[in-house]
């Protein structure tokens, strides 16, 4: 199998969603969260999601040889965000927990 075969455009795209959706969430959550002091990890793992999903997006784009692990970590990451948004039940929080879980199901196939 070629690496092109490897490197769907589609995780791509789902990771470079996942990104985008993470920053607007951070810009989201500090323009308008009357409770930051409850979010503190929240805002955290959205910056490290955000991250992680650009340098993955980069590997990816390039057909790096460290692409599955770096995915391995982005599916982590997304994972522990996802999981921690899920806990808010805001409108935003649920569709960036839906975002980041879905991006973590895509990079941990991939990484394996």
């Amino acid at each position: 199998m070629n690496t092109h075969q490897m490197h769907p455009t589609n995780i791509i795209n789902t990771v470079q969603d996942c990104e985008v959706t993470c920053e607007h969430m951070i810009t989201h959550l500090l323009m308008h969260s009357q409770d930051l002091h409850l979010r503190h990890r929240q805002l955290q793992l959205l910056r490290d999601c955000a991250d992680i999903c650009t340098v993955t997006a980069k590997y990816l784009a390039r057909h790096s040889p460290y692409s599955k692990p770096i995915a391995g970590l982005c599916a982590s990451i997304c994972e522990a965000c996802g999981n921690e948004c899920a806990r808010f039940t805001d409108k935003e929080s649920q569709k960036c927990a839906h975002i980041c879980l879905h991006c973590a199901m895509e990079c941990r196939a991939f990484a394996m």
